[in-house]
């Protein structure tokens, strides 16, 4: 596979700095594009970073290494140059820039694919909802994060496992039985006592209806209506997830980890390390050992374990199975049981890292509609479902939409602006841009699937525009912009990738003609369009979106 121009450029750093600060033997240069073109198409301000531990002028520094990294570089760049205090620039020639679009060319769907991480296993565990209810929008961010994440890290060659972890044990399933059988009564015109903590969705009403029409008017047995309404529930949430487009290698049952015995183990290995005491009738654990501001119960003084228990006990189970890795996308609620899990986790003394699982915790989305926020759903009552918004705005605008932002910034979704056909619709204008791709193509006679090959050879010397400049950049950005997201479990980064590179290509396309007299010319432009096409389809992909070939 050919080397792009920012490989050899971190290649020839990294052997520069081997070469004249020996003390740093795995040097992890840092590579990146300056904000202003005029300055380079490469820029890195390692000089400054080494200086102080090397004890040398960040100055002199810079212009040793850039000394040495060009010497390396030989005819990959025109210009090596030092800037500021311990900056160093490097400029590309045309060819070095314009040879990004032959590679596209020749890897088409994995071009941004890197072998990096080939063998580490990787679980990531999302949405996990209580099967108590439809899936709700806060549900829909996870699994749009969830996914995307799995997805950034499947690139990164990464042996990804998804998994959904089922809450159903515990209180919130007992209500939900209660719930359902109050109003079967009803519906059989008998009295009925409605739990406080009930679920008064219309969807209850359904279940109990179900119920009565499947199972029978028998409402003695409680475990026979907490069954069938989770597996009901479960059957829902796992439609509402097929028209999402999401899928899991694993469903893991809470109850399981009861069935099994592994709560009562982990507890037992606990006290084995010395980690927990009793303190008034209760169990606890020490996690103020571990970072919490204080010691937490584990078993309550009526025997009932406390919620963070279970979710050690699974975590060990993340582990045993071979994930090094674990990463958990869960709403920022959850934020006070990071240190609780990973307390558990480190008492037992079993090798598990520090910092093991990492978290990704996401804020609330509200729901606006006509400039009004839509706040209950038809069917679920106290709020908005994933299906609703899927069946408003169709499953590209909401998985792109629910991945725009940082996921621990609130998000408002805007109903009206995820319909517009505008460019101020984020979703739209980066898969109007693939159609206009398509577009170019139909014209000039060449179908999507073979362009790649009809242009490969072509002469690319011609792509010298101020439009074409940008479009090659960007083009050569995909690959690191995939590394870093993923690295950051940050899948808006690659919204924002596809918008620039959307924004670009529009440009180009109304200010420029592709099907021009001059067969050179002609054919190096439509090459460029090709390549564009290609990486806005690998870039919606990572996102679980669709590229149009129409509008």
């Amino acid at each position: 596979m050919a080397v792009d121009a920012r490989e050899k450029i971190e290649e020839a750093l990294k052997e520069a700095i081997r070469k004249e600060l020996p003390d740093v033997r795995e040097p992890t240069p840092t590579l990146e594009r300056p904000r202003n073109p005029d300055h380079g198409d490469f820029a890195t301000p390692e000089p400054l970073n080494l200086a102080k531990k090397a004890r040398q002028n960040p100055r002199k520094l810079a212009e040793a290494l850039a000394a040495s990294t060009d010497a390396i570089l030989d005819d990959v760049v025109t210009a090596v140059e030092t800037a500021g205090p311990g900056f160093i620039n490097f400029r590309l020639p045309p060819a070095e820039q314009q040879a990004i679009v032959p590679r596209v060319l020749d890897l088409r769907d994995r071009f941004g694919r890197s072998d990096t991480h080939r063998g580490e296993r990787v679980i990531v565990e999302f949405v996990s909802a209580n099967p108590t209810g439809p899936l709700h929008v806060g549900h829909g961010r996870q699994a749009a994060l969830g996914d995307a994440i799995a997805t950034l890290l499947e690139w990164q060659s990464y042996a990804v496992s998804r998994e959904f972890y089922y809450n159903d044990a515990g209180a919130q399933i007992q209500n939900l039985a209660l719930s359902v059988r109050a109003r079967a009564q009803e519906l059989l015109g008998e009295h009925a006592h409605f739990p406080e903590d009930g679920y008064r969705g219309e969807y209850i009403r359904e279940l109990a209806q179900s119920y009565l029409d499947e199972v029978g008017t028998d409402l003695s047995d409680i475990e026979s209506i907490r069954r069938f309404a989770v597996a009901a529930l479960r059957k829902e949430q796992d439609r509402d997830l097929q028209a999402f487009g999401v899928k899991f290698d694993r469903y893991y049952l809470e109850s399981s980890l009861y069935a099994d015995g592994r709560v009562d183990a982990t507890v037992s290995r606990l006290g084995a390390s010395g980690a927990i005491y009793e303190k008034d009738g209760a169990l606890w654990l020490r996690t103020t050992d571990y970072g919490d501001d204080k010691d937490r119960v584990m078993r309550k003084s009526d025997g009932g374990y406390t919620y963070f228990v279970p979710d050690v006990a699974y975590h060990i189970t993340k582990f045993e199975r071979g994930f090094t890795k674990a990463i958990n996308v869960q709403g920022a609620d959850h934020h006070s049981t990071i240190t609780r899990v990973r307390a558990g986790l480190q008492a037992l003394a079993m090798g598990v890292p520090v910092g093991y699982p990492d978290y990704v915790l996401h804020k609330m989305v509200t729901v606006m509609r006509g400039g009004e926020e839509v706040k209950i759903s038809k069917r679920a009552g106290s709020y908005v479902t994933i299906r609703d918004l899927i069946d408003e705005v169709g499953r590209d605008a909401v998985r792109f939409f629910l991945v725009s932002r940082k996921a621990d910034t609130e998000f408002v979704f805007d109903i009206d602006l995820a319909r517009s056909q505008s460019e101020d619709n984020p979703v739209y204008y980066v898969q109007y841009a693939h159609a206009r791709v398509c577009s170019v193509l139909k014209q000039a006679g060449i179908a999507l699937d073979e362009a790649p090959t009809r242009l490969a050879e072509v002469d690319l010397s011609p792509l010298t525009s101020s439009y074409e400049n940008p479009l090659l950049r960007r083009l050569a950005d995909f690959p690191a912009e995939l590394a870093v997201a993923a690295r950051d479990f940050a899948p808006h980064l690659i919204t924002f990738y596809l918008k620039d590179l959307a924004q670009e290509f529009h440009s180009y396309y109304n200010a420029e003609r592709f099907l021009v007299v001059d067969e050179r010319e002609k054919h190096a432009r439509l090459a460029l369009v090709v390549a564009v096409g290609q990486v806005l389809r690998n870039g919606l992909a990572v996102l679980g979106i669709s590229a149009p070939e129409q509008m």
